[in-house]
């Protein structure tokens, strides 16, 4: 498993964005050409379902960790991830948006599968 899984903070990124790109039913979302928010609070921006404004990443891992997150941190969390090619980045407005590439979903897939293997036999 490379190193990218190494940091509890990267993989809980990628699974909220994960999360933000599939419906309730679990397949992907379909797109829409409004820049929106759904009712859950997922990103609609430039008709890309599946894509997080990086403050409400960082406000819904804060919200999961019940703790402040130093936005360095988080940030930096974030660009290791952009930088491997996990999750991409690009602007909407004002504002950043990020989503999960297909790599980082077959990552994300892999790694919990090993979870599930490890608890399954255990």
């Amino acid at each position: 498993m490379g190193k990218w899984l190494q940091s509890g903070r990267r993989r809980d990124l990628c699974v909220l964005l994960a999360a933000a790109g599939r419906a309730d039913d679990g397949t992907t979302k379909a797109t829409t050409e409004d820049e929106s928010e759904d009712e859950n609070g997922r990103e609609e921006a430039g008709g890309t379902t599946g894509e997080l404004r990086g403050q409400r990443l960082k406000s819904q891992l804060e919200s999961h960790y019940d703790d402040r997150i130093e936005p360095k941190a988080f940030y930096g969390s974030l660009s290791a991830l952009v930088d491997a090619g996990f999750v991409e980045k690009r602007t909407a407005g004002i504002h950043d948006v990020y989503a999960l590439t297909a790599a980082g979903e077959r990552r994300l897939d892999d790694h919990y599968e090993w979870m599930r293997d490890c608890l399954e036999s255990s």
